[in-house]
């Protein structure tokens, strides 16, 4: 196993005073994660389970090589250094191995859901100009309905199939390529990684990472599972390697360890079938939102049809609740420990119950290496107990680099050197934090954090829709549930059948995870003199209509 970052046996205030950050100069996160693991020939890097129950298993030496192979590819389609490559895949070795390729060739990554539609992939993909696509069979399509807008894409390479015209087949294409490879001698500030995210208003804002952030994320997988790894730790979570807590809090961390990740994401989480991956591949540690802890606390006592190895649980996204912490305490053997993060800056905060109390509700305590306060508009400090901004001090590993394309956000992001999360707390006597809000109004669902503005402007692209405004609804399971409040063009009525039409509208375009799972029709949405929504009173109509019904 790799060295650890954070002291066994000492107190958490001891621990957080004396940490130092150690970047090296020169870094590559293809290198860390794999190839510096593959002198072993039988060190198990990913354990894959398909859809149909079929189970393989990869060696860290298997995916150097492979993703050598596959860089040579890259390279030979003309993506050069700071190149973005666009992969739409699932949890699957192609997957891994096409970020591996990559940051070894120094191109960045743009890893893209498989929930998204053709208006949100051609978005993002024309947006990073992205030079090669990596999808598979079932995504194939989608890529292809909008790879004629993209003028920077060069080819469109598909893991398993190769019947359509500019489609390179995965296997045939690196068949034959040899796999050794002098990786890029890439600085830990290049970049290595683009990330979407969904803002309040207008487009998503893609979050540029440099290959430091790996290194940014290891104090926290240390402090959430208990002084990660331990001999025997095997990690899993359904989160979507497409979004950073998949990707970062999950697999890449994992294998800067050397520690064996298993691999399956149903299309849709069952907590059963979550249950069963748990037991049969001895998962050890693992990743999962609230959410997710609520569907399966919902199906009674696990103990009675699943033998668990876990040791540590991870969650975030949402509140998870005193009642879910004391099931998860009695049923499952663990505590799950609470932690904050977004994209833009991950893992600043959390919970460890071998180094402090565990607070149920609390955001917890900023993670040794990073300096987390509670701020006003002017970067002060707020006094304990008052409600300010949760915000991050750079400079810090973790941080993101820029938001792409967009020097205007990338400023509003910071107050002097504070970066801005948008979450309102408070911080209590102990340094716990506690979340109070949101500053804006982004909706989160299933431990989805969703931008209003994509789906208004979705909605609004539908004949029969004149405006359209989403908000978050509160909802026993998600936390919350995107509804759409929705202004027809005169003469429109607004019936079930066009409400489910319009729900459809949006779930094919953009995401599964972002369609109105409510609609209402309002004959006439709240605007200011400038013409802008005012969502607060369309939070607060939602908050009357929910109070007549009970």
């Amino acid at each position: 196993m790799v060295d650890t970052l954070l002291p066994r046996g000492e107190r958490y205030e001891d621990v957080y005073a004396r940490f130092r950050w150690t970047v090296p100069a020169v870094y590559n996160i293809g290198v860390d994660a794999c190839d510096r693991h593959a002198g072993d020939r039988s060190r198990v890097a990913l354990v894959y389970e398909d859809d149909a129950g079929r189970v393989s298993e990869h060696t860290f030496a298997e995916f150097r090589a492979r993703s050598n192979q596959l860089a040579r590819v890259f390279a030979g389609l003309g993506v050069a250094r700071g190149d973005r490559v666009g992969i739409v895949l699932p949890q699957r070795p192609e997957t891994a191995i096409a970020h591996l390729a990559a940051y070894k060739l120094g191109a960045v990554a743009l890893p893209l859901s498989t929930l998204f539609g053709p208006e949100a992939l051609e978005y993002r993909l024309r947006d990073a100009d992205a030079r090669v696509v990596v999808t598979d069979g079932e995504n194939l399509e989608r890529v292809l309905a909008v790879a004629n807008g993209l003028p920077a894409l060069a080819r469109v390479l598909c893991v398993d199939r190769a019947d359509a015209d500019g489609v390179v087949e995965y296997a045939r294409a690196i068949a034959g390529v040899p796999d050794s490879l002098d990786p890029v001698r890439t600085a830990a500030e290049d970049p290595a990684l683009l990330i979407y995210t969904s803002g309040t208003t207008g487009p998503p804002k893609g979050a540029l990472h440099a290959h430091r952030v790996l290194l940014g994320h290891l104090p926290a997988i240390e402090f959430y599972h208990e002084y990660f790894p331990r001999p025997g730790d095997r990690h899993w979570s359904p989160a979507d390697w497409a979004w950073a807590g998949g990707l970062l809090d999950v697999l890449l961390p994992s294998w800067h360890y050397g520690v064996t990740v298993v691999a399956h994401r149903p299309k849709k989480f069952d907590a059963e079938r979550a249950f069963d991956i748990l037991a049969r591949h001895r998962v050890r540690n693992t990743f999962l939102v609230p959410t997710m802890l609520k569907m399966m606390r919902s199906i009674g006592n696990p103990r009675e049809r699943w033998t668990l190895a876990l040791r540590s649980m991870f969650t975030g996204g949402e509140a998870v609740g005193e009642e879910v912490i004391r099931w998860a305490r009695e049923a499952l053997g663990v505590t799950p420990h609470e932690g904050f993060g977004q994209t833009e800056v991950n893992l600043v905060l959390g919970n460890c119950s071998l180094l402090m109390p565990v607070k149920p509700g609390s955001m917890g305590r900023p993670i040794p290496g990073h300096v987390v306060d509670v701020v006003d508009d002017a970067g002060r400090a707020v006094p304990v107990g008052e409600t300010g901004e949760v915000a991050v001090r750079r400079p810090d590993p973790v941080m993101f680099l820029r938001y792409w394309n967009n020097e205007r956000a990338t400023r509003e992001k910071f107050v002097g050197d504070w970066a801005l999360t948008g979450d309102l707390a408070r911080k209590d006597a102990d340094g716990y934090f506690w979340f109070v809000g949101r500053k804006d109004d982004v909706i989160s669902s299933g431990g989805y954090r969703i931008g209003p503005g994509e789906i208004e402007d979705c909605l609004q692209g539908h004949p029969a829709v004149a405006l359209a405004a989403a908000i978050g609804a509160p909802d026993p399971v998600r936390g919350e549930v995107v509804k759409a409040f929705v202004q027809l063009h005169p003469g429109g009525a607004g019936t079930a059948e066009l409400g489910r039409e319009l729900q459809a509208w949006v779930r094919t375009r953009l995401s599964a995870h972002e369609y109105p799972r409510e609609i209402e029709f309002i004959d006439a949405l709240p605007v200011t003199t400038t013409g802008k929504v005012k969502r607060a009173e369309l939070r607060q109509l939602d908050r009357q209509q929910r109070a007549r019904e009970i």
